[in-house]
């Protein structure tokens, strides 16, 4: 029983984990796109 609830905690934590980190990859996307193109200018 205790392996079922550490399977779900895990399954929620990574699914958590990859909701808060999604923003944060689209920022740095955004920013490294717009710092590579002031430095063509």
């Amino acid at each position: 029983m205790l392996r079922a609830i550490a399977d779900a905690l895990r399954a929620v934590g990574g699914a958590l984990a990859t909701v808060v980190t999604l923003p944060f990859r689209l920022l740095a996307r955004l920013f490294g796109g717009a710092s590579r193109g002031t430095r063509r200018v």
